[in-house]
C-alpha cells in the first residue's frame, strides 16, 4: 500500500488542501540524493512522480514510487535517517518543512490525530512485513497474516478516498 494513499484518506479535504498550499514541489534529477543516511532532514516528503531508490550502505533495499512518504520515521523520532534515498530518474516530491508541519500539528488536534494514526498504521504495516520477510512467526501466523493482508472494507474505503485526494494534491501542485 502506498503510504500517502492511506495518509490522504485519513485526513480531511481541508488538510490535503493545507498540504498542497504549504508544501513545495521539488524536482529531482537522476541520481540526486534527497535523504542522506545519518544526516538530519528538515522535511517530510511525498513522492509525486518518478522512482527513488532506498539504500542502506551500498545495498538497494526498496524502490519508491508516486504516493510514497519519505522521512516519516525521522519526523516522528527526530533522529537522522538510517537509509539514503536518491532518484532513479527524473522525479518530483512535495516537501513539507518539519517546522511548518509541527506548527500545524500543534495547532490542529484533529489533523494531528489523523496524521499520527496514519503514520502509526503504515509503520506497523512495514514492521509486520519486515518481520515476515526475516522469517519470524509460526506457519499458522503466516496464514493469518496473508488473510489479514486483504483490505477490509474500512481500509479499502480509506485508500480509495486517499487516492482521490492524492490526485487532487497532484493537480494543486501542478497548478490546476
Amino acid at each position: 500500500m502506498r503510504k500517502a494513499m492511506y495518509l490522504m484518506g485519513a485526513l480531511e479535504d481541508s488538510d490535503v488542501e493545507w498540504l498542497a498550499a504549504h508544501g513545495t514541489a521539488e524536482r529531482l534529477i537522476p541520481g540526486q540524493t534527497l535523504v542522506q543516511e545519518g544526516r538530519a532532514i528538515d522535511a517530510l516528503y511525498v513522492v509525486l512522480d518518478g522512482q527513488l531508490a532506498v539504500k542502506v550502505g551500498s545495498a538497494q533495499v526498496a524502490t519508491l514510487l508516486a504516493g510514497e512518504v519519505i522521512g516519516e520515521i525521522s519526523f516522528v523520532d527526530a533522529r537522522p535517517p538510517l537509509a539514503t534515498v536518491a532518484s532513479l530518474d527524473t522525479a518530483r516530491v512535495l516537501a513539507v518543512r518539519r517546522d511548518v508541519l509541527q506548527q500545524k500539528l500543534a495547532a490542529d488536534a484533529k489533523f494531528a490525530a489523523h496524521f499520527y494514526r496514519a503514520v502509526a498504521i503504515f509503520l506497523a504495516d512495514r514492521l509486520r512485513a519486515t518481520t515476515t520477510r526475516m522469517g519470524y512467526g509460526q506457519p499458522e501466523q503466516d496464514a493469518a497474516a496473508d488473510a489479514a493482508d486483504e483490505l477490509g472494507d474500512e481500509l479499502l474505503e480509506t485508500v480509495s478516498l486517499g487516492t482521490r485526494r492524492f490526485d487532487y494534491l497532484l493537480r494543486q501542485v501542478r497548478g490546476g
